[in-house]
């Protein structure tokens, strides 16, 4: 990476003489259509399995999944996600198969610009902010072949494309280099929390089925309510207001990632005077209890900041001496604690599991001493991922700063 950065200084690119080109001289959209039943491939991709700022496709669905006309694309395309184009979704396509109808295919023109180079373009500002601009419509602005095409965008010269290329693939190796990492660390947190939820501290035992699912014979099981200080509160029915200094945070059930951690942009604070009794004390433990989120737990830490917590959070006051909250928090982690919600979540408009329901969650009981030892082992390796995650980050945002640089 350090030879093509002498040849080609990013930080003083003279663009004076750089051509400019419509967009349909740039790519062509392909616009060839099939039926999933009739398309003869394995793989779909909607603009679910798009994520945003990303130029690698990571997850697929299948032609079963989908109903109606639906775009062909072929490796080397790029799938655009026409609708809100704010999330910035452009990925290029690594097998035959079919996309969403909401997507456009583009494919790049060589004589124009290196088709290596073409997916950095489509992630750069200068793109992706004209998308946002000629977008029409109110809840789901979407662009318009016939306002896209006659676009003009300033290129590199041919020339320099391929040096230019070479750069920004490169970086995008490292970042994928730290994903797979990444990856790496979450399967062994994942498999140390599943394996210990049936095994324990025991080896070569035998395993029965409980309550709690298949567990060595020598491991007992209890009751979270067995496990509780007080009885559950429910949290304050409060409207919420612009995030103070001085005031408490309001944790409602938007607040928390599906890894239980307490998303740190967006936070506001409650609308009311009378919030002493939602409080909340360290090692309190946060149960989201309806909803897309049904089911998402947060250990709250005093680290995290004076706060109190919304409705359709329940928190539960844990006694130590029986439980570690922690392990409670990890528990809710396993492949356990997702049969459990399968089992108790009621469907409706809005599925739910009510406080007496998660009460009645068996847990596998271990001695605190145990439960602190797996604690300190996940704790190690949460912070791994942590690590990984802000390395990735920094990278993202280098790679960004380049392909803006470019284009």
């Amino acid at each position: 990476m350090k030879v093509i950065q002498e040849k080609i200084d990013l930080n003083h690119l003279d663009k004076t003489n750089w051509p400019t080109y419509r967009f349909d001289e740039i790519a062509g959209k392909i616009s060839e259509t099939v039926k999933p039943e009739e398309a003869e491939v394995d793989i779909y991709v909607g603009l679910e399995h798009l994520d945003g700022e990303d130029i690698h496709i990571r997850r697929k669905g299948v032609p079963d999944d989908v109903k109606g006309s639906k775009l062909r694309c072929y490796p080397g395309d790029i799938i655009f996600g026409k609708r809100r184009a704010y999330q910035r979704k452009a990925a290029i396509v690594d097998f035959d198969g079919i996309c969403s109808a909401h997507a456009f295919v583009f494919r790049a023109n060589p004589d124009v610009i290196d088709p290596k180079l073409f997916p950095f373009f489509l992630h750069s500002d200068q793109f992706m902010h004209r998308m946002v601009d000629i977008s029409v419509g109110g809840l789901s602005p979407t662009i318009n072949w016939g306002d896209l095409k006659s676009q003009e965008f300033l290129l590199p010269p041919k020339d320099q494309q391929a040096q230019l290329a070479q750069l920004l693939w490169a970086m995008d190796e490292v970042i994928e280099r730290e994903n797979a990492l990444l990856n790496r660390v979450k399967q062994s947190y994942e498999t140390l929390i599943n394996q210990f939820m049936i095994h324990g501290n025991y080896v070569d035992g035998q395993l029965i089925k409980t309550k709690c699912g298949l567990l060595d014979s020598r491991i007992e099981t209890y009751k979270l309510k067995d496990c509780l200080l007080a009885k559950p509160m429910y949290g304050a029915n409060a409207s919420s207001k612009p995030y103070e200094l001085d005031s408490p945070r309001y944790i409602r059930i938007t607040d928390i990632d599906d890894e239980g951690n307490l998303i740190k942009e967006d936070k506001v604070t409650i609308d009311s005077s009378d919030y002493e009794q939602y409080v909340l004390s360290d090692n309190d433990f946060l149960f989201a209890r309806t909803g897309n989120t049904v089911g998402k737990t947060l250990l709250y830490k005093n680290e995290m900041g004076n706060a109190v917590f919304a409705g359709y959070l329940i928190k539960f006051d844990i006694n130590e001496e029986l439980l570690n909250p922690k392990f409670l928090f990890y528990f809710t982690k396993s492949l356990k604690y997702e049969s459990f919600k399968r089992k108790m979540i009621k469907v409706g408009a809005q599925p739910n599991i009510n406080s007496e329901e998660y009460q009645s969650m068996v847990l596998p009981k271990f001695s605190i001493e145990v439960q602190n030892e797996l604690c300190k082992k996940l704790d190690d390796l949460k912070s791994n991922i942590d690590l990984v995650k802000v390395k990735i980050s920094s990278s993202q945002s280098l790679q960004k700063s380049l392909i803006n640089q470019v284009f």
